[in-house]
């Protein structure tokens, strides 16, 4: 809890007035059994009407002020709470937002979105309780047993031997409390992490008929979590029985006391009522001390629980800063791109343009260089990717294609340091990804995830992500590239037209499209396209692949695909299988030396239509195009 009052510090002023309105408030309640006894002492005891009106006013102004004070604690404490809350929630989702995929993965989204919701939640209602409660209910506590002993000693000692028993319960309870409420959260975090999976899944879960397993998995997980709020309800619910018991027994021995004092002479009537009253101030301080510690532990414990997550770096972080800590090796960069390897394994076109390009150690923009690369994700016993060396110069397209789980993704997602690589150096621009900053690197890629991802909002917002400060023409030029302006004219509203979250009320094809026009709309000097154009149809897939090579600012563009109609127009085609480059070269080398690649092709093309696939024409017209535009690039 500690480390986040630092996010509490610009309502200093708030969290002095709040609890020092409510020991005003206090001292107030301390006063009125004493003018209570007076009124009862002499005023009634001589039948004094004025004495009685007049301290029988001073008790309804006590009250008005009382309430004053109240009011005013009330207004300070909230107000620091909820602010306190908001900095807390602003600085742990940009915290959140700096993590690594990794992180995300490490701790997992229900985790996270239980900590920014019901966690920060918890802590604002203890912070409220605390800055109101915390100081005023000791204070009246003591304050009466004070106040006791100026009226009879004997009758005090009462309030001296209950005071430390009704701490000892509280205090015991809350201990024990405090470690179950930690439970009961985790808890909490698997329940919704079952549910958050079984609705993003339920199309699955109903097409294999799953659910009556995953009822079953869910009211598991559910009635632990009930046994552990029961556990720790049962054992916070002995706070008030086992208070109001002591507080009734000391009343009783009060009541015995107080009787003989009187008895005797030594006490009057008021004074024994003033002795109840502060009693019975105690008892509803004790049961408010106890109410506001059971909220101080579910308060503590969501508060460590936040404080856990902000403590996480990242590891991108603290990857970049070990990188620069140590020098570069000098041959690290385009030169030594490690294609000497792959030159030998492919065609000798590609081999010579990696020794042409190291040999005039130029870097041009949007040229990307994998030098031994591997990737292990984090706890996985086998790397995901190993020993990948290739160069993609600027203005190349990059086919890569494999089978499911070869590491497509995990390739391109070296490239903006979704990921960093385990070993080997991934190079933009002739800098090692680490050495730069992610908002520098990230600025030049534009990229389209598997998963197409649109929010809530109209067509022009969602492109508006790419580019903020894109023109009308941009937005224009960046649909018509992506094949998306034919639907999105239809629509009533244009690109004023609404989109539900997560783009339901549009195809698969249409969301894919407008992500696609989202990162052209960035004009990106590396274009990455992560099976992005799995739900076109061949027809459409192909006039978007020649909006992308007609662009005049002419991008190295990935290509991430299952078919190889997408990408046999490209460059240079790699193909993975287990993490590992098994080929690389041209559409026709690949058909003529790798049987994977040419397996794949002809699962989607039967052999003997292979002169009418949809790859040979398109491809010989995108060859011309792309010498055109490599030579327009140069000049």
């Amino acid at each position: 809890m500690k480390k986040l009052l630092v996010y509490i510090k610009e309502y200093r002023k708030e969290c002095v007035f709040g609890p020092l309105f409510k020991l005003l408030e206090a001292l107030f309640d301390l006063i009125v059994p004493l003018v209570t006894a007076a009124i009862i002492d002499y005023g009634i005891a001589n039948r004094d009407k004025t004495y009685i009106l007049q301290y029988g006013m001073g008790l309804v102004l006590l009250a008005l002020v009382g309430l004053t004070c109240s009011i005013t604690a009330q207004f300070f404490a909230a107000k620091a709470a909820v602010g306190f809350a908001a900095n807390l929630r602003h600085a742990l989702f940009e915290h959140i937002e700096s993590l690594s995929f990794t992180e995300m993965d490490q701790i997992g989204t229900s985790t996270l979105i239980t900590r920014m919701t019901s966690d920060i939640n918890q802590v604002q209602s203890g912070v409220n309780m605390a800055l109101r409660l915390f100081l005023r209910s000791p204070f009246i506590v003591f304050g009466a047993m004070i106040s006791a002993f100026f009226i009879d000693v004997r009758a005090a000692i009462v309030f001296a031997v209950v005071i430390p028993l009704l701490a000892v319960v509280v205090f015991g309870i809350m201990a024990i409390c405090m470690p179950l409420y930690k439970k009961v959260q985790g808890a909490l975090d698997k329940v919704l992490g079952s549910t958050r999976e079984n609705l993003t899944g339920v199309r699955v879960i109903r097409a294999f008929h799953r659910e009556k397993e995953e009822e079953q998995e869910y009211c598991k997980e559910n009635d632990v979590l009930a046994k552990e709020q029961l556990l720790v309800g049962k054992i916070s619910a002995l706070t008030n029985p086992l208070t109001y018991v002591m507080i009734n027994m000391a009343l009783v021995a009060l009541l015995w006391t107080g009787a003989v004092q009187i008895d005797i002479g030594v006490l009057k009537q008021g004074q024994v009522i003033a002795l109840i009253n502060y009693l019975s101030q105690i008892l509803v301080e004790l049961i408010k001390l106890a109410n506001t510690i059971v909220l101080s532990n579910k308060a503590l414990a969501c508060a460590n629980r936040i404080a856990n997550v902000l403590e996480v770096e990242s590891s991108l972080e603290q990857k970049q800063k070990n990188f620069l800590a140590k020098e570069l090796p000098e041959e690290t960069g385009t030169q030594n791109a490690g294609i000497q390897d792959v030159g030998t394994q492919n065609a000798g076109t590609q081999n010579t343009t990696t020794q042409s390009t190291a040999a005039s150690k130029q870097t041009v923009r949007g040229q990307v260089v994998f030098d031994n690369v591997s990737l292990c994700y984090q706890g996985a016993q086998e790397p995901s990717i190993e020993d990948v060396n290739f160069t993609a110069n600027a203005g190349d397209t990059i086919g890569i294609i494999g089978g499911t789980g070869s590491g497509k993704s995990s390739l391109v997602h070296l490239i903006p340091r979704f990921y960093d690589a385990t070993k080997g150096h991934v190079l933009v621009d002739g800098k090692d990804v680490r050495s730069v900053s992610l908002e520098e690197l990230r600025g030049k890629i534009g990229i389209v995830m598997q998963k197409a991802v649109l929010f809530e909002g109209t067509i022009r917002e969602n492109l508006l992500w790419g580019n903020e400060n894109a023109t009308e023409e941009d937005l224009e030029e960046a649909l018509e590239l992506s094949q998306a302006k034919e639907f999105v004219d239809k629509k009533q509203n244009g690109m004023d037209a609404l989109i539900e979250q997560g783009g339901r009320n549009l195809s698969g094809g249409q969301r894919q499209r407008l992500t696609i026009a989202r990162a052209l709309v960035r004009k990106p000097e590396i274009l990455i396209l992560d099976d992005s154009t799995s739900a076109l149809d061949y027809a459409t897939d192909a006039r978007l692949r020649k909006g992308i090579q007609s662009l005049s600012y002419h991008p190295t563009v990935f290509i991430v695909s299952q078919r190889t109609s997408s990408i046999c127009h490209a460059d240079n085609i790699l193909v993975l299988e287990d993490g590992q480059v098994l080929a690389m070269g041209t559409h026709e080398e690949l058909l003529k030396t790798c049987d994977v690649y040419a397996e794949i092709h002809y699962s989607q093309f039967q052999k003997e239509t292979r002169q009418n696939q949809p790859g040979n024409g398109q491809m010989a017209e995108s060859k011309e195009e792309v010498t055109d535009r490599k030579e327009g690039g140069a000049q």
